[in-house]
């Protein structure tokens, strides 16, 4: 005979059961109600956070934009100011190479009123005179050698000015670059939307770079940069009307001496034309009578010779009447007119004689 079987555990009343049922029920409405309200809360949370999305990077979008405008109005006006800067580094250096040039046709006037002097030099005795012609050479010697300091001065200057120029212009490109890249970087970033196939998680992208700065910063730097490159090229502009000034004003100082000194040695010609002429008529004259005083002193001579034959025939008719016989050896008249003419034609040929040695 088999025996029944029960399945161990508890048996439960049908109150039990039923009161289970309606909890089941319960619990499954309260579940619905839960999930219903959490699809609410889902539903409005993703229209919040979407129209959030939406809001911010329509925002950041707009910032960017704005970003985008404000580094390119500076990287537009940078790239005026270097535009200005390399016009004005070109025109300085254009200005130092004509100051070069002074200085080069300085060195040209230097050599030859050096050479003046030096020709001057050759002058012999009483012509080795301080005159004004010598004067106004030195004294423009003195002019071209000033100016010409005076010159290097100012090329000096304008090398230093083209050094402060440089490096202004280097931090302006500088900033220029960065601004390019900075305005590369913000367009790319204006560019990236969810679509795009580059874009990924990052690690810690909120973070502060090493070496970030203040906008306010970032504004003063660029606006230094703009206000040192307009300033040295202010300077600049001032030393080029400076250094035109000086090539002018040492030009004219220069030319109003070399027109001095032209007027002295013009004048000191015609004074030495004047003493050469005067010298020559004097040397003509005085040739002249050179050759009427030998024309004397050959007439006195040939008086001389005359009043000697003159003399000998006195003498020899004194001698040859020394021999008369007695009585007759008198001092008659013609013995005393003899012995007169014997003694003026001795004075006669001494006073001859005389004026003969001083014609000589």
């Amino acid at each position: 005979m088999g025996s029944l079987s029960v399945k161990p555990g508890p048996r439960y009343t049908v109150p039990d059961w039923q009161n289970n049922s309606v909890l089941i029920s319960a619990d499954a409405e309260e579940q619905r109600y839960n999930s219903h309200h959490t699809r609410q809360e889902g539903r409005a949370l993703r229209n919040e956070t979407g129209n959030q999305a939406k809001w911010d990077e329509h925002n950041s979008r707009n910032l960017l934009k704005d970003r985008i405008t404000s580094v390119d109005r500076w990287r537009e006006t940078l790239a005026k100011c270097l535009k200005d800067i390399d016009l004005e580094i070109e025109a300085l250096i254009e200005v130092k190479e004509e100051a070069e040039n002074a200085i080069q046709a300085k060195n040209l006037c230097l050599d030859v009123a050096i050479e003046c002097l030096t020709f001057r030099e050759s002058r012999r005795d009483i012509d080795v005179v301080r005159d004004a012609a010598e004067e106004e050479l030195l004294r423009e010697v003195k002019v071209i050698e000033k100016t010409k300091k005076k010159l290097q001065q100012q090329v000096d200057e304008a090398f230093k000015q083209l050094c402060l120029l440089k490096e202004a212009r280097q931090q302006l490109s500088c900033d220029h670059r960065h601004k390019v890249e900075t305005l590369e970087l913000d367009r790319q970033c204006m560019a990236f939307n969810p679509a795009s196939g580059n874009i990924s998680l990052k690690v810690n992208p909120t973070r502060i770079p090493h070496g970030s700065t203040a906008l306010r910063e970032w504004e003063l730097n660029s606006q230094s940069n703009k206000d040192c490159a307009e300033a040295e090229m202010k300077n600049s502009a001032d030393l080029r009307g400076a250094i035109t000034l000086c090539i002018a004003q040492t030009n004219n100082k220069l030319d109003a001496q070399r027109i001095a000194t032209e007027f002295a040695l013009r004048k000191r010609i015609r004074d030495m034309e004047g003493a050469l002429s005067e010298l020559r008529w004097q040397e003509q004259n005085t040739l002249d009578e050179i050759a009427e005083m030998e024309e004397e002193i050959r007439q006195l001579e040939e008086d001389i010779r005359k009043r000697m034959l003159d003399l000998k025939v006195a003498h020899t008719r004194l001698e040859t009447r020394t021999y008369r016989p007695h009585k007759d050896l008198c001092h008659d008249e013609a013995q005393y007119g003899l012995t007169d003419e014997v003694q003026q034609l001795e004075g006669t040929i001494r006073a001859l004689q005389q004026k003969r040695t001083e014609s000589q």
